[in-house]
This record gives structure tokens, sequence and C-alpha cells, in this order.
């Protein structure tokens, strides 16, 4: 199974930008498309970004499209997502996620397999 570990999670005010980053085993997104997650207190984990490393289709939910990229390193072992003008409806902790296979596979969480162990967002207002 791919490992996979977050960082780069922490306090930000109403605004400010972070970069989330998730370091993979295997070169993982060389071969497998990627997503983000994030689940705040009391509600179900829901889909942020996504993307197949091998058809280059990228995918954002509504509420994040023109303020979070995803992208990877050269080499694809590390995924990012850029956070830019943070809302306090952001707070949430954040996951990469792995999916299987060659197209991306959905934006349910279900549909990953592989999962880091999260990193917190706070966003102040």
């Amino acid at each position: 199974q791919v490992q996979l570990v977050e960082s780069g999670g922490g306090l930000v005010q109403a605004g400010g930008s972070l970069r989330l980053s998730c370091a993979a085993s295997e070169r993982a997104f060389t071969r497998f498309p990627g997503a983000w997650f994030r689940q705040a207190p009391g509600k179900e984990r829901e889909f942020v970004a996504g993307m197949s490393w091998t058809t280059g289709n990228v995918y954002y939910t509504d509420s994040v499209k023109g303020r979070f990229t995803i992208s990877t390193d050269n080499a694809k072992s590390t995924m990012f997502l850029q956070m830019n003008s943070l809302k306090p409806e952001d707070t949430a902790s954040y996951y990469c996620a792995v999916g299987s296979g060659y197209y991306f596979p959905g934006r349910q969480a279900t549909d990953f397999g592989s999962w880091g162990q999260g990193t917190q967002v706070t966003v102040s207002a």
C-alpha cells in the first residue's frame, strides 16, 4: 500500500496562503491519480481537488476554484495544494489520497484507497 505523509498545515488569517505537501512512497503519482480532501468537525470528508497525472485532467470543488491549485514536483513523488485567499470556512483537517488505475476515480472518499494522516488548517477571521 502506498504510504502518504502530509505537511504544511497551520494557522493563518483570512486572505492568507498556505501550501500543503503530500510525500508518497513508490513515486505513486507517476502511476495513480491523487486528490486532496478535507474534513471539518462534525462534517463528512469532502473532495477539494484532484488530478490524474497520466491524463493531465484536473478537478476542483466549486468553492475552491480560482483559489487552490493542485500540482506535483517533477519527479511526481510529492503532491502539493497551494491555497490562496483562504477563508474561515476552509478550516478543516486536510488529507491527501491516492487512487488506483489510470483514470481519476471520482470525488467520493471511498474512491481512494490510500490516505495520509491529515494536517490541520485553521483560518482565522
